[in-house]
Protein backbone atom coordinates (compact mmCIF):
# COMPACT_ATOMS: atom_id res chain seq x y z
CA UNK A 1 0.00 0.00 0.00
CA UNK A 2 1.41 3.43 -0.86
CA UNK A 3 2.23 5.96 1.82
CA UNK A 4 -0.22 8.87 2.14
CA UNK A 5 0.89 11.71 -0.08
CA UNK A 6 3.26 9.42 -1.97
CA UNK A 7 2.18 7.99 -5.33
CA UNK A 8 2.19 4.23 -5.82
CA UNK A 9 3.64 4.59 -9.30
CA UNK A 10 5.37 7.24 -11.36
CA UNK A 11 5.78 7.41 -15.12
CA UNK A 12 9.01 8.57 -16.71
CA UNK A 13 10.72 8.44 -20.08
CA UNK A 14 12.82 5.30 -20.48
CA UNK A 15 16.52 5.65 -21.22
CA UNK A 16 19.18 3.31 -22.59
CA UNK A 17 19.93 1.92 -19.11
CA UNK A 18 16.34 0.61 -18.91
CA UNK A 19 16.60 -1.61 -22.00
CA UNK A 20 17.46 -4.84 -20.19
CA UNK A 21 14.72 -4.35 -17.59
CA UNK A 22 12.12 -3.73 -20.31
CA UNK A 23 13.25 -6.82 -22.22
CA UNK A 24 13.09 -8.92 -19.03
CA UNK A 25 9.55 -7.71 -18.33
CA UNK A 26 8.43 -8.75 -21.82
CA UNK A 27 9.93 -12.23 -21.43
CA UNK A 28 8.45 -12.71 -17.95
CA UNK A 29 4.92 -11.91 -19.14
CA UNK A 30 2.48 -14.72 -18.40
CA UNK A 31 0.33 -13.53 -21.32
CA UNK A 32 2.99 -14.66 -23.78
CA UNK A 33 3.42 -18.24 -22.66
CA UNK A 34 2.27 -21.32 -24.56
CA UNK A 35 0.75 -20.63 -27.98
CA UNK A 36 1.73 -16.93 -27.87
CA UNK A 37 5.41 -17.44 -26.93
CA UNK A 38 6.64 -17.29 -30.53
CA UNK A 39 5.95 -13.57 -30.89
CA UNK A 40 8.47 -12.62 -28.19
CA UNK A 41 11.03 -15.34 -28.89
CA UNK A 42 14.34 -13.53 -29.13
CA UNK A 43 12.69 -10.09 -28.89
CA UNK A 44 14.81 -7.38 -27.31
CA UNK A 45 14.27 -3.74 -26.44
CA UNK A 46 17.61 -2.05 -27.00
CA UNK A 47 19.01 1.46 -26.62
CA UNK A 48 18.37 2.25 -30.30
CA UNK A 49 14.68 1.29 -29.97
CA UNK A 50 14.34 3.52 -26.90
CA UNK A 51 16.04 6.40 -28.74
CA UNK A 52 13.75 6.04 -31.80
CA UNK A 53 10.39 5.81 -30.02
CA UNK A 54 8.49 7.38 -27.15
CA UNK A 55 9.08 4.71 -24.51
CA UNK A 56 7.75 5.41 -21.03
CA UNK A 57 7.88 3.21 -17.97
CA UNK A 58 6.12 3.06 -14.65
CA UNK A 59 8.00 2.39 -11.43
CA UNK A 60 7.01 2.18 -7.80
CA UNK A 61 8.64 4.67 -5.39
CA UNK A 62 11.46 2.16 -4.79
CA UNK A 63 12.30 1.99 -8.51
CA UNK A 64 10.74 -1.43 -9.23
CA UNK A 65 9.56 -1.66 -12.84
CA UNK A 66 5.78 -2.06 -13.00
CA UNK A 67 5.15 -1.64 -16.71
CA UNK A 68 5.95 0.29 -19.86
CA UNK A 69 4.66 1.29 -23.28
CA UNK A 70 6.09 2.44 -26.58
CA UNK A 71 4.28 4.95 -28.77
CA UNK A 72 5.19 5.45 -32.41
CA UNK A 73 3.56 8.84 -33.17
CA UNK A 74 5.35 9.32 -36.49
CA UNK A 75 3.58 6.39 -38.15
CA UNK A 76 0.44 7.04 -40.16
CA UNK A 77 -1.63 6.30 -38.19
CA UNK A 78 0.31 6.56 -34.90
CA UNK A 79 0.62 3.20 -33.18
CA UNK A 80 1.07 1.74 -29.73
CA UNK A 81 3.88 -0.71 -30.41
CA UNK A 82 4.43 -2.31 -27.01
CA UNK A 83 2.56 -2.24 -23.71
CA UNK A 84 3.35 -4.52 -20.78
CA UNK A 85 2.47 -4.56 -17.09
CA UNK A 86 4.30 -6.88 -14.71
CA UNK A 87 2.13 -9.90 -13.90
CA UNK A 88 2.16 -9.14 -10.15
CA UNK A 89 1.24 -5.46 -10.77
CA UNK A 90 -1.84 -6.17 -12.89
CA UNK A 91 -5.18 -5.09 -11.47
CA UNK A 92 -3.65 -2.12 -9.60
CA UNK A 93 -4.29 0.61 -12.18
CA UNK A 94 -0.83 0.56 -13.77
CA UNK A 95 -2.21 -0.26 -17.22
CA UNK A 96 -4.73 2.59 -16.97
CA UNK A 97 -1.97 4.95 -15.80
CA UNK A 98 0.16 4.01 -18.81
CA UNK A 99 -2.68 4.24 -21.36
CA UNK A 100 -3.79 7.63 -20.00
CA UNK A 101 -0.18 8.80 -20.27
CA UNK A 102 0.08 7.41 -23.82
CA UNK A 103 -3.05 9.30 -24.87
CA UNK A 104 -1.58 12.55 -23.50
CA UNK A 105 1.67 11.88 -25.38
CA UNK A 106 -0.26 11.22 -28.59
CA UNK A 107 -2.20 14.47 -28.14
CA UNK A 108 1.05 16.40 -27.58
CA UNK A 109 2.38 14.89 -30.82
CA UNK A 110 -0.73 16.12 -32.66
CA UNK A 111 -2.28 12.68 -33.19
CA UNK A 112 -6.05 12.31 -33.54
CA UNK A 113 -5.91 8.64 -32.68
CA UNK A 114 -3.67 5.69 -31.93
CA UNK A 115 -3.85 2.26 -33.53
CA UNK A 116 -3.30 -0.87 -31.45
CA UNK A 117 -2.81 -4.27 -33.06
CA UNK A 118 -3.61 -6.14 -29.88
CA UNK A 119 -2.45 -9.37 -28.37
CA UNK A 120 -5.78 -11.28 -28.41
CA UNK A 121 -6.04 -11.74 -24.61
CA UNK A 122 -5.43 -7.98 -24.11
CA UNK A 123 -8.36 -6.82 -26.24
CA UNK A 124 -10.74 -6.61 -23.28
CA UNK A 125 -8.31 -4.40 -21.37
CA UNK A 126 -7.89 -1.98 -24.29
CA UNK A 127 -11.63 -1.82 -24.83
CA UNK A 128 -12.17 -1.03 -21.13
CA UNK A 129 -9.65 1.80 -21.59
CA UNK A 130 -11.75 3.24 -24.42
CA UNK A 131 -10.41 1.63 -27.59
CA UNK A 132 -12.85 0.54 -30.28
CA UNK A 133 -12.36 -2.53 -32.43
CA UNK A 134 -12.05 -1.48 -36.07
CA UNK A 135 -11.04 -4.77 -37.64
CA UNK A 136 -8.79 -7.78 -37.54
CA UNK A 137 -5.16 -8.19 -38.61
CA UNK A 138 -4.23 -11.54 -40.10
CA UNK A 139 -1.26 -13.71 -39.14
CA UNK A 140 2.29 -12.50 -39.77
CA UNK A 141 4.10 -15.76 -40.40
CA UNK A 142 6.22 -17.35 -39.13
CA UNK A 143 6.07 -15.80 -35.62
CA UNK A 144 2.39 -14.79 -35.48
CA UNK A 145 0.08 -17.60 -36.55
CA UNK A 146 -3.15 -16.10 -35.20
CA UNK A 147 -5.44 -13.17 -36.01
CA UNK A 148 -5.16 -10.05 -33.87
CA UNK A 149 -7.75 -7.42 -32.97
CA UNK A 150 -7.18 -4.07 -34.69
CA UNK A 151 -8.18 -1.36 -32.23
CA UNK A 152 -8.39 2.44 -32.25
CA UNK A 153 -8.06 4.98 -29.45
CA UNK A 154 -9.54 8.36 -30.37
CA UNK A 155 -7.38 11.10 -28.89
CA UNK A 156 -9.48 13.95 -27.50
CA UNK A 157 -8.38 17.43 -28.55
CA UNK A 158 -8.21 18.66 -24.97
CA UNK A 159 -7.59 16.97 -21.65
CA UNK A 160 -10.83 16.03 -19.96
Amino acid sequence: MPDKGRPYAVVRRADAQDAERLTALIHASGAYQGAYASIIDGYRVDAAYIARHRVFLSEDPGGRLLGFYSLMPDLDPPELDLAFVADDAQGRGIGRLLIDHMIRQAREAGARGVRVVSHPPAEGFYRRMGAERVGTVGPALPKVTWERPDLWFTVPEHAG
